[in-house]
């Protein structure tokens, strides 16, 4: 790196280790170099330009621990609120936020709810809700709010039935409904207000309406709850939640192209006088974008065969969880009390307006004190619980002189946040004395920072060179070693001083054009995986990205497991993708893994610890982070009520030590019994064993007997049957005796009746 700076700025731009000396000292081969080595050749401290990065803290209010109350306006969950950061180029600098959930904080509770015509059940089934909800919810707050707004479709064409006869009652002609009210898209309905009665009374006036299509215009109501915050009440010192209750898939954008709807959606908000609103549907982005800029937490509650569906979504719109809902909303009051507990329960961290040139890197410690690189959310928090992230910052470059930027970060439906105001220290105060026409510099150029910029046409350190002089017997000067190329082969010497080409890749630089900017790795054709700065041939990778080409992320959201483990405990993130080394593990994040060890096996450390402080869970301290189900423990049998686990306890009573692992359908059941099970007696086991065997073979013999008995007597009834008929075939007609005739006329006349009778005559 030394000799490759002209300038302190070049100097410093090169790496944040880089200093520079601003004094002339004779010894010194190169004016930028580390500070040690600067400090040992005789530049006095004084003259070293080495600039840091460094924190001010602006604004700093400790964390509040309840949220209503007097000082409700004042509630504090972000620590620090204002900072200030001087950043070096490449100088990655660090600080620290805390989140704190405070208790009883206010609420505001919006419902939005589908009235098309499938949801008329719904509708009679939350007449009542706003008295239920308003008493589930002061259970989690002391101040709560609740508004109320619905929807159906765009009246147009081919949404909504639009013919004539449908504009009063589009259920006209509808056997099952004959009677509803005209289609409408958003309605706001009653504002945030805490006297719930006023819900239950507006609930009562509703109807059903009937739209064209299968899905709805929900979506295009949820936008404009969320932009309207006048008009719907959103107060700032309040937790934001928008309950929307459906039975059916949403219109995107796009699709009001249909009905001739061309605009993309402006995200205004647009009620009229009517607090009803009509125009394009807008796009998941969107959606996105005004939600979280208005702080609202949304909350699907579907029913259960759009489950799938709304589940995707979430993973596009930040803030959002979705909870099946019954086909009648009979379960609405409990759906929305657990959204509430899932959203309290879990922190995540976004950045708004980040800088195109700054690099952020998180780092999560939740509860159990364990830092979690490439982490910004931390989940299964109770209220109260503190929760810290560390955000390492990297500049990557300079920009214009004079230029600050800002960003903030904010927690996920939080109103609290953290601005970062951010200035580059990316000038030398050695400028400040800067001489033009310097007798230094031989009157042909410019002293500053201890060195000479030479005007046009001179070079040399005292611009002492007209361009062009070549002193031949000096052009070792201009070899970096004995044999080598002159310039690298890259440049020319001129006054005992290197001049470099220029090149249509880049920049060649260096005190002998040694150095240059585009001969660094590449991943897929890209320099440094555009992860990174080219510097002399080696990639400086941004925050967040390492290796020789700055392919490798160090991010690790993408290697986490549904039970909350880097790849499930069976790998390690490499490049924000898990590599599983568990034999037989497999999976995105190695959650498959046929030949891994049972429940059993896999929960014992947890039981260890948890119960008994005991184990490898234990001793690295690492037990409630990694074991979180729940334990159930119990004295006697009766105790457990789930006739199945019961008979699954009693089948493996003679395998029981201390206790037994049950593992369900979704759930882990621990069963610890807490005095453990005294071994059967070895003569009565084996007893029992010759006893129950001795038993089986009498029963089966039993049976055997029995089945061939059965199957004998059979056969022998078939057998007489068989032989009375051949006994009545074989016999004499008793009715029918030949007579034997005395003489031959006799005979004659015989025969002749014999022939008359066939003839049937006689």
């Amino acid at each position: 790196m030394s000799g490759s700076a002209t300038s302190c700025e070049e100097c410093l731009l090169i790496h944040p280790s880089c200093a520079w000396c601003a004094q002339e000292v004779r010894t010194l081969n190169s004016r930028c170099d580390f500070s040690q080595n600067l400090l040992k050749r005789g530049c006095n401290a004084p003259f070293i330009e080495n600039p840091r990065s460094g924190i001010s803290l602006l604004r700093s209010k400790p964390l509040s621990s309840k949220g209503s109350g007097v000082t409700q306006y004042d509630v504090i969950q972000i620590y620090p609120q204002k900072i200030s950061l001087s950043l070096r180029p490449g100088d990655q600098t660090s600080f620290e936020v805390q989140v704190r959930p405070v208790e009883d904080y206010p609420v505001d509770l919006y419902y939005l709810m589908d009235l098309s015509l499938s949801m008329k059940d719904d509708l009679d089934t939350i007449r009542n809700l706003g008295t239920k909800l308003a008493e589930e919810m002061r259970k989690l707050t002391s101040n709560f709010r609740l508004g109320f707004g619905s929807f159906v479709d765009k009246n147009i064409s081919p949404f909504s039935y639009t013919a004539p006869k449908y504009q009063d009652n589009p259920c006209n002609g509808y056997k099952l409904f004959p009677n509803c009210v005209p289609t409408f898209g958003f309605r706001h309905l009653l504002s945030l207000t805490d006297k719930v009665d006023r819900f239950n009374e507006e609930v009562q006036k509703q109807m059903v309406s009937r739209n064209r299509d299968a899905p709805e215009g929900g979506f295009d109501a949820i936008l404009q709850a969320a932009v309207c915050k006048e008009k719907i009440g959103w107060r700032k010192e309040a937790y934001h939640l928008l309950v929307f209750a459906t039975d059916d898939v949403p219109h995107l954008a796009l699709d009001g192209r249909l009905g001739g709807l061309v605009y993309p959606h402006d995200g205004q908000c647009h009620l009229n006088d009517k607090n009803e609103y009509s125009a394009d549907y807008p796009s998941l982005a969107l959606l996105g974008e005004k939600l979280a800029e208005n702080n609202i937490f949304l909350i699907f509650a579907v029913t259960k065969r759009h489950y799938v569906l709304y589940k995707n979504l979430t993973a596009l719109i930040p803030g959002t969880t979705v909870e099946i809902l019954d086909q009648d909303s009979k379960n609405i009051i409990q759906l929305i009390v657990n959204a509430y507990n899932n959203i309290r329960s879990k922190v995540e961290l976004s950045v708004w307006d980040h800088p195109e040139d700054l690099n952020l890197a998180f780092t999560a410690t939740c509860q159990d004190g364990q830092p979690l690189t490439g982490l910004r959310k931390c989940a299964d928090l109770k209220i109260g619980d503190t929760v810290s992230f560390n955000v390492t910052v990297d500049a990557r470059g300079c920009p214009p002189k004079g230029t600050s930027k800002s960003f903030t970060i904010r927690p996920v439906g939080f109103k609290d946040h953290l601005e970062v105001s951010v200035d580059y220290r990316c000038d030398c105060s050695c400028t400040d004395f800067t001489q033009t026409n310097s007798s230094r510099c031989n009157s042909a150029g410019t002293y500053s920072c201890g060195m000479c910029g030479c005007e046009p046409g001179h070079l040399g350190a005292r611009c002492e060179c007209e361009e062009g002089e070549v002193n031949h017997q000096y052009l070792s000067a201009c070899r970096e070693a004995e044999g080598k190329q002159v310039c690298s082969g890259r440049g020319e010497c001129s006054c005992n001083q290197c001049l470099c080409y220029e090149s249509e890749f880049g920049k060649i630089y260096g005190t002998f054009c040694e150095c240059d900017d585009f001969s660094c790795a590449r991943h897929k054709g890209i320099l440094c995986s555009g992860h990174g700065e080219c510097h002399c041939g080696e990639c400086k990778c941004h925050a967040g990205y390492i290796g020789d080409n700055c392919n490798c992320s160090t991010e690790t959201t993408s290697c986490v497991s549904d039970d909350g483990k880097i790849c499930s405990g069976r790998g390690s993130c490499v490049c924000g993708r898990c590599q599983c080394t568990e034999p037989g593990a497999f999976g995105d994040t190695c959650e498959k893994c046929p030949t891994c060890p049972d429940a059993c096996g896999t929960k014992r450390e947890c039981i260890e610890c948890r119960l008994f402080n005991s184990g490898r869970l234990a001793d690295n301290q690492t037990c409630q982070r990694m074991c979180k189900d729940e334990i159930i423990t119990v004295e006697t049998l009766s105790e457990i009520k789930d006739i199945f686990v019961l008979s699954l306890l009693i089948q493996t009573l003679f395998q029981l030590e201390k206790y037994i692992i049950h593992y369900g359908h979704a759930f882990m059941y621990f069963f610890v019994f807490t005095e453990c099970a005294v071994a059967p007696d070895a003569k009565t086991v084996l007893l029992a064993v010759v006893g129950s065997i001795l038993l089986m073979g009498i029963v089966l013999l039993a049976l055997w007997k029995l089945v061939i008995t059965i199957h004998d007597r059979r056969e022998f009834a078939r057998f007489q049957s068989a032989r009375s008929r051949a006994r009545y075939e074989m016999a004499s007609n008793p009715v029918y005796k030949q007579s034997i005739p005395s003489h031959p006329m006799e005979m004659d006349f015989h025969m002749h009746n014999i022939k008359s009778c066939n003839g049937g005559v006689h």
